[in-house]
């Protein structure tokens, strides 16, 4: 059996691939970009573009292969309103029909595809679990919600499709919105909250998302969803507070009226002047926990690492590449 990982090169491609290899797997990495990476030696790359059906299709999927869809527009860079559908739809559906389709046309039948848990929108039950109503707040979950839409319809005729919903991912290789965070740690200044910081934030490490992808695969893969999060998630305030005491900062936490911070943020959006996207900000006071236990049951799953640990281990491998130092930490950076 091959595995061909679609944005194989990827933040959660780059530690699926040496897993697989590790197992003794032949695994093939289709991206539009080539890393340097160690694991290349073992594993063969090729160019793709998944908005572009010829060059998947050129990728030459076989009937027996095992197949992972990495590939993603993320909220980061923030787009403003008129530009968000043309930037997270190309990727995140069109490629995902074109991966399928081209499965469908190879006799290629199994699939692990990753969506977000931003498909749930507001906060309706937490812990939120894989029932939780849909009703995604912005372009980018809608453009998720799509391809479960489509993984529903493909499984009608015969694929099987595992889906992963994960929280924010944490990890070696990529910042995203934790660098303004660090920044004004780093600078002392006052760290504002939306609202009062006692609601829990929930991370997911990148070792445990990819760990996931194996899991499926070895548990046959599924045709279901799963929520992937930590487990025991702190309430932001403490969450914050720890952080700013292991970098020996003078910045303070300042809890915030949510409501007014919400309004001021869709006005600045709606003036194309976004600093979050709206849903980041929507839901950033909300109660938003997966329950992960189904991934545990099905799959044998369950993660690794605490939201505290992989925090302040993001933040020291920040502050050693600002230093110039070599890097020390397993787990760095956010989408």
């Amino acid at each position: 059996m091959r595995h061909v990982i679609f944005g194989g090169d990827g933040f959660v491609g780059r530690h699926l691939a040496p897993k697989l290899l590790a197992d003794g797997e032949d695994v093939v990495v289709a991206d539009i970009v080539r890393s340097d990476l160690p694991h290349y030696r073992a594993a063969r790359f090729v160019t793709c573009d998944v908005t572009d059906p010829a060059s998947v299709a050129a990728v030459g999927l076989k009937p027996d292969d095992m197949v992972y869809n990495l590939s993603a527009k993320m909220l980061s860079p923030i787009q403003v309103r008129a530009r968000r559908h043309d930037f997270f739809f190309p990727v995140n559906f069109h490629g995902t029909e074109h991966i399928i389709q081209t499965m469908d046309r190879t006799g290629a039948r199994k699939l692990v595809h990753y969506t977000t848990d931003m498909i749930y929108g507001h906060t309706m039950v937490s812990p939120m679990t894989e029932d939780h109503p849909v009703a995604p707040l912005g372009e980018y979950g809608l453009s998720k919600l799509r391809t479960e839409e489509l993984a529903v319809e493909w499984r009608r005729r015969g694929m099987s499709i595992a889906l992963f919903r994960p929280r924010l991912i944490i990890g070696p290789g990529r910042l995203g919105i934790l660098e303004k965070l660090f920044k004004l740690i780093d600078g002392n200044l006052p760290v504002p909250m939306i609202g009062s910081g006692r609601n829990p934030y929930q991370f997911i490490s990148v070792f445990d998302c990819a760990e996931a992808a194996r899991a499926a695969w070895r548990a046959g893969v599924p045709n279901e969803a799963y929520n992937l999060g930590s487990l025991n998630p702190p309430p932001v305030r403490k969450l914050l507070g720890d952080l700013i005491r292991h970098a020996g900062s003078k910045s303070i936490l300042l809890p915030t009226p949510g409501w007014v911070v919400k309004r001021t943020l869709d006005l600045l959006d709606l003036m194309n002047m976004p600093i979050m996207d709206p849903e980041q900000y929507l839901i950033a006071d909300e109660e938003c926990v997966l329950d992960v236990s189904k991934a545990e049951r099905q799959l044998g799953w369950a993660p690794q690492y605490r939201d505290e640990d992989m925090l302040i281990a993001a933040y020291s491998e920040y502050r050693a590449g600002k230093d110039g130092r070599a890097v020390a930490s397993r787990h760095v950076a956010a989408e």
